[in-house]
Parts: C-alpha cells; structure tokens; sequence
C-alpha cells in the first residue's frame, strides 16, 4: 500500500467477522424472516456491529471475512482445518444478507481469495502502526492475542473483555510477543494444528517463564522429564511447522483490493435506504421502526450518519437536598407518565430495604435520591422516612401514572413502609413479554435490543461473587449513574415497546387487560402467603429420612454390595455390567444411560431400577419441600411467601419459585402428604377452584370439531366418548380399559403425541397405536384439520396465538435442527390451548379479586398452580364463596363450549383439592 500521511492518533477499527459469524449463529435463538428463511446470525452481526460503532470512536474501520476455499496455509500443510465440519446450511444462506447489511451499516468489507481474515487484519495492524495510529480489533479469536501492542488493542463483544498487552500476560500468561510459541506448544485442534501431546497451557506458560521462548524450549527439550519430556522430543519434528501455521501473515499482498486506508477504509454513514431493505426483507420490525422516525425527524439522507437507535444527552441528578426533591415533585407531579425505580439490600421483596429511588420523566434526563447508604464514606442524604411520607400522595395516587421495570417487585418492597403503591400503567417487562416471549426480558439484555445501548450492569458497581457488596456501600457517585440510568432507560424502553403493542389490538389487549392487571393479583397473592404447619413437614420428614435408608438397604441388597445410588457411573456399571440388563438408550459420549427414562422402562421388569426411582422421588421431596418449607417460614408474618414469575413461559403460564408450589407431586401418597400441612388458618377453610378438562374444552372451541362440541355441550364424559367413537360402540359398552385408551388419546394428541409415543405410552405396537391415532381422526375431522393448519400457519408466521390473541413464538419452526423443528411442530399444537388456559386462569384471577375487593369481604386468594386457584376464606363466608368461584371463573369468557369449574373446601390443601 501506499505510504499515508497525517494519519497519527486516528483510530482504525477492524472487526473479525468471520470469527464473529459462528458466535452469532449459535448465541441467538434460531430467528426466522417473514419468508421463513434463518436470520438469527444476521441479527448477531447487525447487533454487533452497532455496537462497536456506538462504543469505539473510529476514524476508519473494516470488517473482514474468510473467503471460500484454500488458502496459502493448506499448500504447507495439507491436513490444516481438515477436521473442522462444514458450515451449518442455516448459517450458509445468511452469508450474503450479512455482507449487504455489512455494507449498508458502513462498513468496508474485505474478503480476500486464500487469504485468512486474521491474515488480513494482522496486515492493517502491521500498516497502521507505521503511521501512528491506534487499533482496535473486535474479536473472539485467540490467535490474534498475538497482535497486541502498545497500538493494537483486541476487544470482545461477546464477554466485554479488553485485551491490552496487561490483560494478554493476565489471561495468558505469556506478553504478546509469546503467544505464537504458546500456540505452537498447545496446538489448536479447530484449525487441527497438533502441538505437544498433553501440553496444556500450565505447561506451556511453565516452559516459556523457564526457558523463555519456543527456541529455548527446544534447545533444553533433553532436559525435561517425564511423560510430557517425552511427548515434547517427539514433537520436534513439527513444531516449526507448528509455529509455521499459527503465526499471523503481516504482510499480505492487499493490492486490488485497499489503496490505501485513507483513501479505501474511512467509516462511512449508514445507507438508510439499504437498512430499510434490509429491516423489512428480514423482519426486523424494531430497526425498521427506527429507521422511519428517523426519515420523519430528519427529513432526506445527508452525509451525516442518521442515529438508528438515538442516544439521548445524559443529564441525570442527585437528590440531596430538600429543594431538588421539592422540584422533582413538581415533575412527577406534573408528569403524564413517571419512570420509577427502587435500589434495595435483597432481592427477595419481603425482606428488602430501600437505599435509593430513581424518577425520570422524559429521555436522558433521571434523578437518583440516595435514602441509606452507609460507611466511612456515607454521603449526605434526605432522611429516608422523610423522603417517603413526602412521596407517598404521589405514590398512593391513582391519577399520576407509573411505569417501571418488573414493578411488582418495587410495590412489594414499598409495602414494607406502609405505602399501597397505585397508578401502575405500564411494566416494560411485560411489554417485552406480549411482544417477544420466547426473548429475554431483563432491562439489560432489552436496552440492548431495542435501544442499541449498553447498560451499566450491577456487578460493575457491586461486585462479583464473594466480593460483591450490597448496594448500600456502593459510592454514591457510581450508584446515582446506575440507579438514574435505570429510570432513564426504563423510559426509553417503554416509548419504543409500548407503540408496537398499541398497533395491534389483540396484543394490546393481552397487556392491559391480562398482564398488567395480573400483576397486580399477584403482588396481593405473595403478600398475603400462605400459612403451613412446620411440625407436621419435619415430621413427614423424619418418616421419609426412615423409608429413604429402608430403600438403601433393599438396593444395596440387589446390587450385591453398598454403592452410591447418585452416581450414573456407579449404577450403570451395576445395571449393564453387573447385573447385565438390557441398554435402553445411550448418552451422547456412546455410555448407556441410567436417566430418568430409563429407569422407568426398566423398572417395568426389574426391581432395582424401581427401588431407584423411588428412592430418587423421596430424596426430591424431601430435600425441596418436607426440610425446606419449614426454613422458609418468614418470622414476621408466620407464612411461606413464593414469587409467580409472569414473563418466564412462552405459553403466559406463571411459574412460582422460592418455593416452587406448582411442582408438588401429586400422583405419590407421599406429595399429597405435603399438600396436607398447607393449612386455613382458625376459623377459616381453604378453597380450592380448579378447571375441568379445560385444553380439551379449548380443542373442541379451537378446532369446532362437530363431535367435540356436542360432547361438551351435552355434558358427556369425553374420555367414554371418544372411546365409543374410536372402538364404535355404545357410550355404556365402554369398558374402563377402553375408556382409559380413549384418555390417554385424548390429552396425548394435543401434545402432539406419535403413534410411537402413544405405543410406549399404552404398551402396545406402534401399528395398534397408528389405527387408534387414525381412527380418532376419522371420528373428529376437526382436530385434523386444526392440527394441519396450525402446522402451516406457525411455520408461516413463526408463531401461534391464544384465543384472547396472545402470541407464542416458535423460533425452531423452521430450524434445521429435525428434533428441535419436530418439537417445535408439537408445541404449535398445543401452545395454542395451553396459552388460552393459562389466560382464562388470569382472568378468573383478576375476576376474583375485583369481586373480593369489591365485596369488602375477608377471602384472600393465597395460590395459583396451573388451573387451580385457592383462596383461604372465613367460615362466615364460605357458601357464598363456593357459590360465587365458579360462576366467576366461567364467565370470563364465551366459548363454543361451556366452561366448568369444580370446586372444594377443606381444613388444608389436600382436603380442599
């Protein structure tokens, strides 16, 4: 290249693509287009790139790919990459939309013919410093750690690591000027270049601090002992053309290809006409959203890169004074809709204290008010009950409108200062859930999506690990940057999630009168708790710690000798060698497996393997609820108190943990036995409300199979019909064996279940299990013809809906992975009634407790697991209760067919179930 002037102290920012291909394509779920075509790896690398461009000031920059076929390292050594596996297809067709949207983000791209990427940037780097100026290369690949100098700097994006010639000697061990004799003793088996047999980096990095270099290694080889003395000696023959390979050309022929990098690399504006192509091409709703308010706001390109994703001015305050709260106040209270946000000392809300709130009212601009933050260096702060009376009006305030981020966390944690937190309008959690629900909903991983901005994450300012400290000994300088960002970005987040689910009714429907509402319940729910009886838990404790050590003695017995019933190895030495019995399937490493599902099968004809299942089902209850519960009991209130997860199952399921209630085993004498210590309290009884059939009540809706509805409506017992269809005869000649057939028929077609599953499932050949299959879809048309069109209309749009208009994403409906794509073709089938039970049970939560409220009465709803809602109710109003619950969970909503709901009270859970 020609020499460049006045190029000192500019910056060149080079990004290894091809390393960051295959790093987008398995990091992000398998996205797909509207045309049905893989687009995950393409929104990795857009992602990524803006990324960069956000955070790295670059004069020039390039992104360099491999190019296909060989390159000058095959003509040395013929095996070079020769075990690497072709390119996964679904990462091949996203090769070309990656290197146009490469071009429209302004990006020179450089792909050069049997010359590698890392060749090519170890070229511009080499280039670059004669002419003073800096480097940045973005990353994954060891290799490059090589290039690293006083100029050449290497940053990951993926783990937001930043590799000076420091940070190479500390993750390394060796400074940069080392590294290729470091690679050339461990080898790399992607590239399948063989260093030392059994030289690890310990001692690689031991060698070179002894001999300090690969040279110096070789020349004392005699010298070193052992085993891996040995395996160096033998090696010597390869080695040089080991460090041959792994050394980075830096002095590629780039002519044809750069002028110069004046003149071929500067850092171009974006084409915001090839980014809408792109956007609209590949779905990309959100960027290409930003790309026309940019169009609206800015009128025509200029040369000016347009802002995708605006970065707004940052201005954000610390509250320490009574005169900057008193004009908050007037914000907020002027505010048509307030960001809030609280900093606590626990993550579990009952317990947590406040050390700070967070206000924004409008992008970039945020305030943090610092309550009760503590040390030697404890700021000046407003009194925190102070600060809360003040705020509270405004807080218990209907009329002056919320939104924040998982904002049922911050209500709970309110309550604990007496304050009734009201006017929650929006929760961005849940807006990312209605809109995305197979993502992740986290203000991090969100900010990051829609906005293109990398948040300060709480582990920059507290800590890791053991050393991570509480919020309230963060100095108030970094804790007022995060705190106020959260409220900021919260904002921000809820201006551009929020429009997208208002443009659909049907979502926005699902938000504000399913999610948001539920919210609320639910905080209410956890609040109250529920009440258990400790001693009878550590009893039944006791009693399994004695059946536990029975079953460890009848194994032991039967295995010929005392072994860990916890170790796999240990077991599957017993079953298949010892004991040799029949290998049902094997684990990926080519052993046989002794998981679950096996000993299931094997224990339909062997003894051990079903004294294991039942030890191991034992051990489970013991150790999750019959010891833990008790020790969750919180001392101020008596009760067990779980959090309902809202935006965590794709299907709008909740899911409770700490403690988990949902997952108590019921089909064991031993789980109903827990179920008996969830207790009413004195003069109360627990009720217990649960749905009848109600997927197979929605099938009937969804399909309008002819024979499913009048079945319903005629209040027939399913199960005995669909047996008297399948087996044709009359409802009364169904015996309890056919009936059972008909049941398991029922529940497993809607699960998507195969002739194969339903022959395991019954015991019966797989072509016995194909004519019942055949002949239920003979007797129900309906269900077939739903069942095909669903197939079609997911692989089409990418997702189902409930009937309330819920979307369920399915991102592996078209993936290339056959297990994962068949799995994601049954879940089409049944996410749809599982989504639209899961909405009734909100609605009848939100019913319920209108109706509570509403009557002023004492009946608190204190659980929800799947279809069942339970509430503890004063004796004086339980008739009115069992009189009232199913009349209102089955008119939240009008099916083709009725709804049903059986209801039952009783001294504790298990007597009201």
């Amino acid at each position: 290249m020609p020499e460049e002037r006045s190029l000192e102290g500019k910056t060149l920012l080079l990004v290894d693509g091809s390393s960051y291909l295959y790093r987008a394509y398995h990091a992000m779920p398998d996205l797909r287009g509207p045309e049905g075509g893989p687009t995950g790896a393409l929104y990795g690398m857009i992602n990524m790139l803006r990324r960069m461009r956000k955070e790295v000031t670059a004069e020039y920059s390039a992104c360099v790919f491999d190019a296909k076929g060989k390159t000058f390292r095959d003509d040395w050594y013929p095996e070079y990459k020769a075990n690497r596996p072709s390119m996964p297809e679904d990462l091949a067709r996203q090769i070309e939309p990656i290197h146009v949207a490469v071009r429209a983000l302004g990006w020179p791209l450089l792909m050069i013919d049997r010359v590698e990427a890392d060749d090519v940037i170890g070229t511009l780097c080499t280039e670059a410093e004669k002419l003073g100026m800096n480097v940045v290369v973005s990353t994954g690949d060891k290799d490059l750690a090589q290039l690293v100098s006083n100029r050449v700097t290497l940053v990951n994006t993926m783990t937001n690591e930043t590799l000076d010639r420091e940070g190479v000697v500390a993750k390394f061990g060796v400074p940069p000027e080392r590294i290729i004799d470091y690679l050339s003793l461990i080898g790399d088996t992607v590239d399948n270049v063989p260093g030392v047999e059994k030289c690890g980096p310990k001692t690689a990095v031991k060698w070179l601090t002894q001999y300090e270099s690969l040279d110096g290694i070789v020349g004392h080889a005699s010298e070193i002992k052992g085993a891996v003395g040995e395996n160096l000696r033998r090696a010597l023959d390869f080695l040089p053309m080991a460090r041959k390979l792994v050394t980075v050309e830096r002095h590629c022929d780039l002519t044809g290809h750069i002028v110069s990098i004046e003149e071929s690399l500067p850092s171009l504006p974006e084409s915001r006409e090839e980014l809408r192509e792109v956007f609209t091409r590949h779905g990309f709703k959100t960027w290409l959203r930003e790309v026309e308010i940019a169009d609206a706001v800015e009128g025509p390109e200029t040369d000016v890169p347009p802002a995708l994703s605006v970065d707004h001015e940052r201005h954000y305050e610390t509250v320490q004074t009574w005169e900057q709260l008193d004009a908050w106040l007037d914000r907020i209270n002027a505010a048509e809709l307030t960001s809030f946000d609280t900093e606590t000392t626990s993550l579990d809300p009952m317990i947590a204290q406040i050390v700070g709130l967070s206000l924004s009212v409008e992008a970039g601009r945020a305030a943090y008010v610092p309550l009760a933050h503590r040390g030697p260096d404890a700021p000046v702060q407003l009194p925190r009950d102070e600060v809360l009376a003040k705020l509270k009006p405004w807080l218990e305030s209907a009329e002056h409108k919320k939104v924040g981020q998982h904002l049922k966390y911050d209500e709970q944690v309110l309550a604990n200062y007496g304050i009734e937190m009201r006017g929650v309008e929006h929760d961005t959690l849940l807006e990312s859930y209605v809109l995305e629900s197979h993502r992740t909903h986290d203000m991090d991983s969100l900010a990051l999506r829609h906005l293109g901005v990398k948040t300060i994450k709480y582990e920059e300012v507290a800590g890791k690990g053991a050393q991570q400290i509480g919020f309230d000994e963060v100095a108030l300088d970094k804790a007022a940057e995060y705190a106020a960002e959260d409220a900021d970005i919260t904002l921000r987040l809820h201006q551009a999630l929020y429009p997208q689910i208002a443009a659909e009714k049907s979502l926005d429907h699902v938000y504000r009168e399913i999610e948001v509402p539920t919210s609320r319940v639910l905080r209410k729910m956890e609040r109250t708790g529920v009440l258990i009886d400790a001693e009878k838990l550590r009893q039944q404790s006791s009693e399994i710690a004695t059946r536990l050590i029975e079953l460890e003695g009848k194994a032991y017995e039967l295995a010929g000798g005392e072994f860990n019933l916890g170790s796999p190895k240990q077991i599957g030495q017993i079953f298949f060698e010892k004991l040799e019995l029949p290998v049902i399937k094997k684990t990926p490493s080519g052993a046989p497996s002794t998981d679950e599902e096996v000993l299931q099968k094997l224990a339909e004809d062997y003894p051990l393997p079903k004294i294991l299942l039942e030890h191991r089902g034992l051990s489970k209850l013991k150790s999750t609820y019959t010891d833990k519960l008790p020790r969750m009991v919180n001392p101020h209130t008596g009760r067990v108190h779980t959090n309902y997860a809202q935006a965590v199952a794709v299907t709008g399921r909740l899911a409770s943990n700490d403690p988990n209630l949902q997952n108590i085993p019921v089909r064991t004498g031993e789980g109903r036995r827990i179920r008996e210590a969830f207790i009413a309290p004195l003069g109360h009884k627990l009720v217990s409300a649960d749905y009848s059939q109600i997927e197979l009540r929605i099938m009937a809706h969804i399909s309008g199979d002819q024979s499913l509805l009048r079945a319903f409506s005629q209040g027939e017992d399913i199960h005995r019909a669909t047996a008297s269809e399948i087996f044709s005869v009359t409802p009364l000649e169904v015996s309890s064996d056919q009936r059972r057939v008909a049941k398991v028929i029922n529940f497993g077609l809607i699960y998507g279940m195969s002739a194969f599953g339903l022959a395991s499932n019954l015991g019966i050949t797989r072509d016995a299990a194909k004519i019942y299959i055949d002949r239920y879809f003979a007797r129900y048309p309906g269900v077939a013809r739903y069942m095909d069109e669903t197939r079609l209309s997911a692989k089409a749009k990418g997702y189902v809906e409930t009937v309330f208009g819920r979307r369920l994403w399915l991102p592996e409906i078209n993936g290339g992975n056959g297990p994962r794509r068949q799995a994601a073709e049954r879940a089409a089938i049944n996410a749809p009634m599982q989504g639209t039970a899961a909405d009734l049970i909100k609605l009848s939560m939100i019913a319920v407790q209108n109706w509570i409220e509403g009557s002023k009465i004492g009946t608190r709803m204190i659980m929800q697991v799947h279809d069942e809602l339970i509430l503890e109710v004063p004796d004086a109003e339980l008739s009115e209760v069992r009189k009232r619950l199913p009349e209102l969970m089955c008119g939240v909503a009008a099916l083709k067919v009725p709804l049903v709901a059986e209801v039952g009270a009783g001294l504790n859970w298990e007597e009201a179930h």
